[in-house]
């Protein structure tokens, strides 16, 4: 019998990924500074203020304010009748040093012996379902608001868009998990109140959407998923009506709230730790970003169609405790998962350190990662600029998304005789 499965997306308006966004903006710019920065930074926005709470440990000081201020202004917040404006909220910091307990156990004399910031399990998962080995409900919802921020930036044929909004794609599958058809869509998206009669203006609204919006996604999909668009979808916009009070005035945001949107959309598992704000002596971020590079290389090298690792730590503790690999019994060697598993353990060194040298994320990459996903996204080499009042200006340039590269197929391959 057929199944229905369903992944949802929030765009970078959304309160949360405000939160995210800040948390990471500030992971960079200490990075960019001072790259052996320690920071768990939290943010928490709502109704005209942003409160920075968290953990540093550097040689740098920044202007927080002022990053936060940028960050919110880019994503779109610039008018006073959002109630929430980079150039008006307020904004405190309450940022204090990282506990010498916690990073006794972190750092060591060497930096190979660099003990795991925290305890935890991370999982990485990856799938044939999508060319950039994603599930294709969640990477379809993201593509619906990356598009959708796209036409509220050009503000021309949909010119009412505010910056928040969701997205929710449903699939039908059938019995051997082949997608058949999309059964219906969601989109929830702030809007300026543009009209007197409010069923005049939603009608217009959904009218946008389907018309104007789902064209310009479905053209940028490959054939074999345009052709599960049909006559017979249900669109749900707006489903509760006029949505003109939103982001952050409308729903308190806070780093870390959007952890199934950042990764797989409900696919595989997640082991809870969130990933912005964190730098990578966090394994929650290093350790699920090294698990979903596994996962995507040992697909990519044809060992399974579908593959999810696990791997856990102890804090201070070097090696990792387990690695452990499931591949759904979609497997093609006659290997057991967990024979597969031990030669993962033999190929990727899951040390920290190993981890932050091999993936390069001692880097001032994150704030990019911060909307529309941490997982499926094209790697590329970009120059940054940071600017300081204390510590004037840097330019960087950086590898983004280093854990999506399939730069260890071959090595797989050789390991397992392919």
């Amino acid at each position: 019998m057929a199944y229905l499965f369903t992944s949802e997306s929030v765009s970078e308006g959304h309160p949360d990924k405000v939160a995210d966004q800040i948390s990471d903006a500030l992971l960079d710019n200490f990075l960019a500074f001072d790259p052996d920065s320690k920071v768990a930074c939290e943010t928490l926005v709502t109704t005209g203020q942003v409160v920075l709470a968290g953990e540093v440990k550097s040689k740098t000081y920044l202007d927080v304010q002022h990053i936060a201020r940028d960050v919110i202004n880019k994503i779109g917040y610039t008018k006073g009748a959002y109630q929430f404006s980079g150039d008006s909220c307020g904004v405190i910091s309450l940022i204090h040093e990282q506990s010498q307990d916690i990073n006794q156990g972190v750092d060591r004399e060497t930096k190979e012996e660099q003990g795991a910031g925290d305890q935890g399990m991370m999982f990485g998962y990856a799938s044939k379902e999508t060319s950039n080995y994603m599930p294709l409900a969640l990477d379809i919802s993201h593509k619906i608001l990356i598009e959708l921020a796209k036409l509220r930036r050009e503000g021309k044929e949909i010119p009412y868009l505010r910056p928040d909004s969701k997205s929710q794609v449903t699939i039908e599958y059938s019995d051997d998990n082949i997608p058949q058809r999309i059964v219906a869509i969601v989109v929830s998206t702030q809007h300026d109140d543009f009209d007197a009669n409010d069923d005049t203006m939603l009608a217009k609204i959904k009218s946008d959407i389907i018309s104007i919006l789902m064209p310009r996604v479905i053209a940028q999909l490959p054939d074999y998923v345009q052709k599960l668009f049909n006559d017979k979808i249900t669109y749900h916009i707006n489903p509760t009506g006029k949505f003109v009070i939103g982001g952050p005035h409308g729903d308190t945001g806070l780093t870390g709230r959007k952890i199934i949107v950042d990764t797989y959309g409900g696919k595989g598992a997640h082991g809870g730790g969130a990933f912005s704000g964190k730098d990578p002596s966090k394994v929650d971020r290093s350790a699920a970003y090294a698990s979903r590079h596994i996962a995507k290389n040992l697909v990519a090298a044809g060992i399974a169609n579908e593959v999810l690792v696990q791997v856990s730590y102890a804090i201070g503790v070097v090696e990792p405790t387990s690695i452990f690999v499931d591949t759904y019994g979609s497997s093609k060697l006659g290997l057991t998962d967990g024979e597969i598993a031990e030669k993962v353990g033999q190929i990727f060194d899951m040390r920290p350190a190993a981890i932050e040298d091999r993936l390069k994320l001692r880097n001032p990459i994150y704030q990019e990662t911060a909307a529309y996903g941490h997982m499926g996204k094209e790697p590329k080499i970009v120059k940054k600029v940071f600017n300081s009042p204390y510590s004037g200006n840097i330019e960087k340039e950086v590898e983004l998304f280093t854990w999506e590269k399939l730069d260890y197929v071959d090595a797989v391959k050789a390991a397992f005789n392919i």
